[in-house]
């Protein structure tokens, strides 16, 4: 049951990845806006749960990454104001 939570989870965040660069190529949406940034933050570590369940490190290292772009992102946004 707990690898079929992760499967989701995993599955989840790589479909919310997918939305959100859908909605950024399709100017719904931009690039450094609170929605595409969020949707980021949440699938990356979606899938840093999926990945560091699996051990593929190297995904792992991936939304890492991710993330990290996201909050620096949302981070200057919060400032901005």
């Amino acid at each position: 049951m707990e690898k079929i939570i992760i499967d989701i989870i995993g599955w989840t965040g790589t479909i919310l990845y997918l939305i959100a660069y859908g909605m950024v190529s399709a100017k719904k949406v931009e690039a450094d806006s609170w929605a595409y940034q969020g949707m980021n933050f949440v699938a990356g570590t979606m899938l840093i749960i999926n990945t560091l369940y699996l051990q593929a490190y190297p995904s792992v290292g991936l939304n890492v990454a991710w993330v990290g772009i996201a909050v620096v992102t949302l981070g200057r946004k919060a400032l901005q104001k």
